[in-house]
């Protein structure tokens, strides 16, 4: 690697760590401080860093891929659910009212449509990671205006893939024919059972395989090959290499290895980030007319604030908290300096017309701050009037059976018993029974997920069966089993992982207790009294 990109490297991640600390002091977004470092160091600053450095540009796109890669592990299906019709409603409504005026301005200003319609769909996102960050350290994420403002920030994430497969059919102008539309379809149908393929090879086989061992290194090199090879896959068949990389967060998404790999893939993703976010900033020109930015920065917060408080309100939000929120959304969003970066490689853009949007977005970004944080005073931060888990009652059985007799099997079994419940009991070890059956209690041996085990333990006439088997993949399997034999029974699970509360609901569980949920909570419970007490 030549001299001058290591020099290039080191005093971008020098300005990078000296924007960080500054605004973690400040309170402020790291990506805030990140783009006005590249503008300090590049051509609208003291001309630092030569801007046509292509190797920096490389390293940069590998942090857009790591974002990307993270945007993929945080999406999941079970999640949407609760937002349901808010997604595409509220989303799509926003992203509308402020790409068409916006892409209408610049066609009256003499931009071609495909730079227009770009220019339009590019600034109507907001920023998902500024405002998960201040709804989570505010604890408003689960409160009505902080759930739809969620609905609208994933959709302009998954919104983001349809953008990107666009750019290609558009580039120089040229409307796409039927060819280019059919042969799209078809690499787009590949690559989709591509990654569903991958998806369960990775969580069924791979995965589990390779986390056995307990080593981070391998996790970290399983990421980071699945990463590159999806994105090189992606590129093959002529679709964004940065499509791949989303699609490899998918492939970890929704399931018990996300928050591992997120958490070890962490350092890389922010080293590279800063890295790019550092190379827009460079791309500012210091010809540009600050003059007319500021007010055009301006004018578009404010049609960003009346989209998405018209969006939020169509979604059921009350008037003020919808307002409230719109200013938090007020605002330009990292994927739009990326969107725009990859028209202006393809030809869409000129390279004019990109840093005029960056300096609108900059405008923007750089009043977020503290706008998100007065827009969330005027909502009144209440929760929804129905809680996500609610109670569910179960009434009092006849007969009961215990799947499990592990340390938490033997005290609900015991406890049962107390309550004057006939309690069965199976295990797949006649042994772990043994003691059971010597203090009166039926018992039936053998493999819960099997139908003639369950007649044998006379589920088919229990009025609840509980479900304590160590492992998340078999408590379903015996979830389904039950169901299939008791349609009426109250059917009690325990689970490890939170990222199985859902799966086993729709098999049908009545209740469902996860260990890791009730862990957090009781470890959150004791740091707060004790917290507490110290400051007292």
């Amino acid at each position: 690697m030549p001299d001058h990109v290591l020099t290039d490297l080191l005093m971008i991640l020098t300005t990078g760590l000296l924007a960080n600390v500054a605004c973690q002091r400040l309170g402020v977004s790291t990506i805030l401080g990140y783009l006005l470092a590249g503008v300090v160091l590049g051509d609208a600053g003291f001309e630092l860093i030569r801007t046509d450095n292509h190797e920096i540009e490389v390293l940069g796109e590998a942090g857009v891929f790591l974002l990307l890669f993270t945007v993929g592990l945080e999406f999941s299906i079970d999640e949407l659910r609760p937002l349901a019709w808010r997604l595409p409603v509220g989303g799509g409504l926003q992203m509308l009212l402020v790409a068409a005026p916006v892409a209408l301005a610049c066609y009256w200003a003499g931009l071609s449509l495909p730079a227009s319609l770009l220019l339009g769909a590019a600034l109507s996102f907001s920023s998902t990671v500024i405002v998960f960050k201040a709804l989570g350290e505010l604890g408003q994420t689960s409160t009505p205006h902080g759930r739809r403002a969620i609905g609208v920030l994933l959709f302009q994430d998954m919104a983001l893939v349809p953008l990107l497969l666009l750019v290609p059919l558009i580039q120089g102008g040229a409307a796409p024919g039927f060819s280019e539309l059919a042969e799209l379809a078809l690499a787009s149908g590949a690559f989709i059972g591509a990654v569903l393929l991958a998806r369960i090879v990775i969580s069924g086989y791979l995965a589990p395989a390779l986390t056995s061992f307990r080593s981070p290194d391998l996790v970290v090199l399983m990421a980071v090959v699945v990463l590159g090879g999806m994105a090189l896959f992606a590129h093959k068949l002529g679709l964004p290499a940065a499509l791949g990389a989303f699609a490899a967060g998918l492939l970890f998404g929704g399931n018990r290895w996300s928050a591992q790999v997120d958490a070890l893939v962490l350092p890389f993703r922010e080293t590279f980030a800063a890295v790019f976010f550092i190379s827009l900033g460079l791309l500012l020109d210091k010809d540009i007319n600050v003059g007319w930015i500021v007010p055009m920065a301006i004018g578009l917060a404010g049609l960003k604030l009346a989209a998405a408080a018209i969006a939020l309100a169509v979604t059921g939000l009350r008037p003020r908290a919808a307002l409230g929120m719109g200013l938090g959304l007020a605002h330009v969003g990292e994927f739009a300096f990326f969107l725009g970066r990859i028209a202006t490689e393809a030809g869409v853009l000129s390279r004019a017309s990109y840093q005029h949007m960056s300096a609108v977005a900059l405008g923007t970004l750089i009043a977020t701050p503290i706008v998100l944080r007065i827009g969330l005073k005027w909502t009144d931060g209440r929760e929804e009037e129905s809680p996500q888990t609610p109670r569910t009652e179960l009434s009092r059985p006849q007969m009961a059976v215990v799947i499990g007799v592990g340390p938490v099997g033997k005290q609900v079994a015991s406890f049962l018993e107390t309550r004057g419940v006939e309690v069965t009991m199976v295990d797949r070890s006649p042994v772990n029974l043994y003691p059971f059956s010597q203090l009166g209690f039926a018992t039936a041996a053998g493999d819960a997920t099997h139908a003639e085990t369950l007649r044998a333990a006379h589920v088919p006439d229990a009025g609840m069966v509980v479900v304590c088997v160590p492992t998340d993949a078999d408590a379903l399997g015996i979830v389904r089993s039950v169901r299939q034999l008791n349609a009426a029974a109250s059917v009690v699970v325990r689970c490890r992982y939170q990222g199985s509360v859902d799966a086993l609901h729709r098999a049908g569980a009545a209740l469902v207790v996860s260990e890791e949920r009730m862990t957090y909570e009781r470890l959150v419970a004791e740091l707060e009294g004790r917290l507490t007490s110290d400051r007292v």
